[in-house]
């Protein structure tokens, strides 16, 4: 993946940035670790202008959370019920439930979007509950946004000042998002096993 990755940028220039931070977020298993600091790296080279680096990697995730949050709305908080009702043991919720966590999510949802666009493993998963709980679009655009390119703006900069050895920022950040990740799948594990109706 990461002669995939460097041969996109190399021939597609910020094109390439944006496709595949779209791409990241819409499947996450193409990181956005390797993607931002290679295009800083061709910045320091002077391939390309590190601030339309960050502009277009910042355009390309931001399509692909609006992605996400549009599957969040239209699935939204009653077919979301009706489907807990159902499955609950599988999304470990209960439809009450659900509709404490839409409340919750409504009264922090631009902390919970901007937080959650800097958390590896988070970062698309943070849009689906924006969409559900009825975000307004123009406030998830604004916060979305402002933890995109904060998170662009870092892995882009790190690449640019590690140049040919930008690929030791994935070596940093992988581990961590792997980390929450593990965490992640072994929370809703137990969850599933002590779920009860």
């Amino acid at each position: 993946m990461f002669e995939w990755i460097v041969g996109v940028v190399e021939r597609t220039g910020y094109v390439g940035v944006a496709v595949l931070m779209f791409l990241e977020n819409v499947f996450p298993p193409i990181p956005s670790e390797l993607i931002m600091p290679l295009a800083g790296f061709a910045s320091a080279k002077g391939d390309l202008q590190l601030s339309l680096v960050v502009l277009s990697g910042t355009a390309g995730a931001v399509a692909g959370a609006v992605f996400w949050y549009f599957v969040g709305l239209w699935f939204g908080t009653e077919r979301l019920k009706r489907w807990a009702d159902r499955h609950g043991r599988w999304i470990t919720l209960h439809p009450e439930e659900i509709d404490k966590a839409t409340r919750w999510f409504q009264g922090h949802a631009g902390r919970t979007v901007l937080a959650g666009r800097l958390v590896p493993a988070v970062r698309t998963l943070i849009s689906v509950p924006a969409g559900v709980s009825g975000m307004s679009i123009g406030r998830f655009m604004v916060y979305s946004s402002l933890g995109t390119a904060l998170w662009s703006t870092l892995l882009a900069c790190a690449g640019y000042l590690l140049e040919d050895q930008y690929s030791r920022v994935a070596g940093y950040v992988d581990p961590v998002s792997k980390f929450i990740l593990i965490a992640l799948v072994a929370f809703y594990l137990y969850r599933v096993v002590t779920f009860r109706r």
